[in-house]
């Protein structure tokens, strides 16, 4: 018995659009990743990148359980003494609400080149528009 891999060129990728109004971000981010890793397909690997591209549209209007909207923190370190940088989800809220989503989402893929390809996959918009009207992308929906 031989492993069936599929090679570059016959892995097929299709657009999907995923609606993220009023959906959990943690809920939601789990249900991208798996769609950006091709694990819902037959033909998935762990060492080769079998998803599909993923439009993400109303990231403005995600919400999060419990207490998090006033204690979530998002945090960077510059590598510099003190370069410790804290922004408040209330503060990514209102001037990048697509990080938000980007954030969750990149944290579950892998920490590798292939989760970095798996990662430009990835096209998040704060409003109900997209510019990927061509691609035709098919409505996603999420459990």
């Amino acid at each position: 018995m031989k492993t069936y891999v599929p090679k570059a060129s016959e892995i097929e990728r299709k657009w999907l659009l995923v609606d993220a109004k009023d959906q959990v971000v943690g809920r939601i981010a789990t249900q991208i990743a798996a769609l950006l890793r091709g694990k819902h397909k037959a033909e998935y690997s762990p060492f080769q990148d079998t998803g599909d591209f993923v439009i993400v549209i109303n990231a403005d209007k995600v919400r999060l359980t419990g207490n998090k909207e006033q204690q979530k923190v998002y945090r960077r370190h510059s590598g510099y003494m003190g370069g410790l940088k804290e922004v408040s989800y209330q503060n990514m809220m209102e001037k990048h609400p697509e990080r938000i989503i980007e954030k969750a989402v990149k944290g579950m893929l892998p920490h590798n080149s292939l989760g970095r390809q798996m990662y430009r996959k990835l096209k998040v918009y704060a409003g109900p528009d997209h510019p990927h009207a061509a691609q035709q992308p098919e409505v996603y929906e999420l459990d």
